[in-house]
């Protein structure tokens, strides 16, 4: 799939596509619990393709699970039955451990899983683009280190932060390989953590790391949508310095600040709170919100309308169905 052209049909469409995070539902059309989804990858494809079925997406999506590569290095994992899986503590103690930290392979813990999970989807869907889904550097190596003391780490011994970055982004470029290798057609890169920061150290500790994958592994048939949910203004300079094909913001970003300081030759997506309106709010409500942001971002061609994150678990399909209903009549109009 040319996905540079596929790009450029949605900035010049005239209809309005939607791309939510969206994956959860799908397992509870099976019957299945998270645990089996993160745990299986023929379950988890199974849910991918359900969803895509089910509801008019322009791209498929994965789950956004933010421990698999976190557990590849070792790190300890909590899981529960139809929870998103949590990273338990930290696995490193100190400098010292980043010396000792060695860069896994891709055959650890469920990296096979995710790899099938990915190989499978494209298999089954084919008349849209899948997108994988990996954490982003920063993000994992918070999750390693401990998130505090690694933001402390940037400031007191930032080279040491730097060779933890640099085996962190050493295993993720080797598993975007992989993932390109299964056919899919793009990858969302979930770097949240990089949102705490100021926009310099975003630029210093996240995107030149983001850039080098996006480097390695975009081109013509394959793009990368940089995921930062963190972010509320300080870093999307330092987002658009990666070079991504688009970005992917989070319910706390002002969506038209961002869609003013991204070029008009990306894709923008956003922002709709997953818990406060995707999973508590009433239909009209969901509706209502989609409505409103669609207007709010009329001017802009590469907005693509989205969850601001992951939609979570036991999220009513009838929100879903507004959600995209919602989509449709704003295009009915246009």
């Amino acid at each position: 799939m040319d996905m540079k052209r596929w790009m450029q049909g949605i900035i010049a469409g005239k209809e309005r596509v939607a791309i939510p995070v969206l994956t959860h539902p799908g397992i509870e059309m099976l019957g299945k619990t998270v645990l089996e989804a993160v745990t299986d990858g023929r379950i988890h494809a199974d849910a991918i393709e359900a969803v895509s079925r089910r509801w008019p997406s322009a791209a498929a999506t994965v789950i956004m699970d933010l421990t698999v590569e976190a557990e590849a290095f070792g790190a300890e994992i909590r899981f529960e039955p139809n929870e998103v899986p949590t990273v338990v503590g930290h696995l490193i103690d100190g400098p010292e451990g980043v010396d000792c930290l060695k860069v896994p392979a891709l055959d650890r813990a469920r990296v096979p899983q995710y790899l099938l999970a990915n190989r499978l989807s494209v298999e089954r869907i084919t008349d849209k683009p899948v997108l994988a889904g990996c954490i982003g550097p920063f993000s994992l190596a918070g999750r390693l280190y401990d998130m505090t003391e690694f933001m402390m780490l940037c400031y007191t011994d930032p080279d040491v932060a730097h060779k933890l970055l640099a085996k962190c982004n050493d295993f993720l470029r080797n598993y975007v390989v992989a993932l390109k290798e299964t056919g899919v057609q793009g990858v969302v890169v979930a770097e949240p953590a990089a949102g705490l920061m100021p926009g310099e150290g975003c630029e210093e500790f996240s995107s030149r790391y983001v850039k080098a994958l996006v480097e390695a592994v975009q081109d013509d048939t394959f793009l990368v949508i940089l995921h930062n949910c963190g972010n509320t203004g300080a870093c999307t300079e330092a987002m658009v310095a990666t070079g991504a094909a688009g970005y992917h913001f989070g319910n706390r970003m002002n969506m038209v600040d961002a869609l003013t300081a991204c070029p008009p030759d990306v894709l923008v997506m956003g922002n709709l709170d997953p818990v406060s309106v995707f999973k508590q709010a009433t239909p009209e409500g969901v509706a209502q919100a989609a409505t409103d942001l669609l207007e709010q971002t009329a001017v802009w061609p590469g907005f693509v309308l989205s969850s601001g994150c992951d939609v979570p678990p036991h999220v009513a399909e009838a929100n879903i169905d507004a959600f995209y209903g919602a989509l449709a009549g704003y295009n009915a109009k246009k």
